[in-house]
């Protein structure tokens, strides 16, 4: 029934969200702000990464060195360097990254940015943690902006993240994925299992029409 509601209500909502975000706007979580600028992913009617800032607030991020893997409106990259960490901010929007590392500069924080399609242009880097709040709904994007809500109608986007992450030395690295119940979680899954990952449930926030569940994203074996 949730489910139903939440398919119910997606298309008006996306055009309201298209809408409201024709022009930048700011979003704050405690002691830091990001500008959600047009055509970026927003944090601000959504709850996924208000879900993600809760539990990422938790870590002990000092001196860690992170990644937030398409970050963009940024939050829990700046967020993430207030806690100090070592901040990378990664995103195929061009927007999204030059918006991100010129906030952080505004409140005396360092976040470097990288265009890159996943870990296109991240090979060789090695991280403590991943935070990835990916898209997910089945379709094919058409432009930057669909990137940010369309995983491909046979859900591309994960197949290729989970072959990449596949290469990474997972016991040291914490990927961190955050998934909502309106999501194909057993499509998701089949992906990481053909890579021989599996995703473990860490954290998990029930609302009254979503559920959104943080992942650990480690080696089946």
């Amino acid at each position: 029934m949730k489910k139903f509601i939440q398919k119910l209500i997606h298309p008006f909502y996306k055009r309201y969200h298209f809408w409201y975000h024709r022009k930048p706007r700011k979003y704050n979580f405690e002691k830091v702000y990001t500008w959600v600028q047009p055509n970026v992913f927003s944090p601000i009617n959504t709850v996924s990464t208000k879900v993600f800032l809760d539990y990422v607030s938790t870590l002990n991020l000092t001196n860690k060195k992170v990644l937030e893997l398409g970050c963009g409106s940024g939050i829990i990259s700046i967020q993430s360097a207030f806690q100090g960490a070592h901040v990378t901010a990664s995103d195929i929007n061009e927007t999204a990254v030059k918006s991100v590392v010129k906030t952080a500069q505004e409140q005396d924080l360092l976040v470097t940015g990288i265009v890159s399609d996943l870990f296109n242009e991240l090979k060789g880097a090695s991280f403590d943690y991943i935070f990835i709040n990916p898209p997910y709904y089945p379709k094919n994007p058409h432009n930057l902006e669909e990137n940010a809500w369309f995983c491909g109608e046979n859900f591309d986007f994960f197949a290729k993240l989970f072959s990449q992450l596949s290469v990474l030395e997972l016991d040291k690295t914490q990927a961190l994925m955050i998934l909502s119940n309106a999501c194909d979680l057993e499509q998701i899954s089949s992906k990481a299992t053909k890579e021989q990952l599996k995703l473990n449930e860490v954290y998990k926030v029930k609302l009254t029409f979503e559920t959104n569940s943080i992942y650990r994203v480690v080696k089946a074996s």
